[in-house]
């Protein structure tokens, strides 16, 4: 991370989707899903999609904070899933597919708790993304990396990630 970039770690569902979806946006550098937020040491794909590792699937999101606010972030991350779900995303279920914000620089964290009661009312039900200082990131195996640009005709992709980038794109004019 350099002085004009910034990183974030972001909890949303599945990692495959999160990364699709940051992925779209002016702004982002780079977008690495991996694991974050439990105890086990160096995780492996398997070992969180048991449900004991403690860690969520994440995305380690860098962009440039002039081209893309922290709060344009935190739009799109409160927009592209269900923050009132606990520990589950639609099929997705477990501690793995929590929503979570994982900030590394403290300054962030005013924004990110002014940005979640800014948005609070725009429920129904109370939201439960879970916010924390990020203490290890780990990254995925290389398979999940650009992972809906590589398998787009695999039944996940085309019926979860494929219509979410389309509402996206047109919910935020891309």
């Amino acid at each position: 991370m350099s002085e004009t970039t910034k990183s974030i770690v972001l909890g949303a569902g599945c990692f495959w989707c999160t990364e699709a979806v940051y992925k779209m946006f002016p702004g982002i550098i780079s977008v690495v899903p991996g694991y974050a937020g439990g105890h086990t040491e160096n995780p492996t794909y398997k070992e969180v999609c048991s449900g004991k590792t403690g860690h969520a699937e994440v995305a380690k999101i860098t962009y440039d904070p002039q081209k893309l606010s922290l709060d344009k972030l935190l739009d799109i991350f409160f927009a592209m899933h269900d923050p009132t779900s606990m520990n589950k995303q639609g099929n997705d279920e477990g501690e793995q597919y929590r929503s979570t914000i994982m900030y590394m620089d403290d300054s962030d964290l005013d924004t990110i708790n002014r940005h979640i009661e800014s948005i609070r009312g725009s429920f129904k039900k109370p939201i439960v993304t879970k916010v924390e200082k990020l203490k290890k990131f780990y990254e995925a195996e290389n398979y999940h990396k650009d992972y809906y640009e590589n398998n787009r005709i695999q039944p996940y992709c085309m019926f979860v990630i494929t219509p979410k980038l389309h509402k996206l794109r047109k919910e935020f004019g891309l």
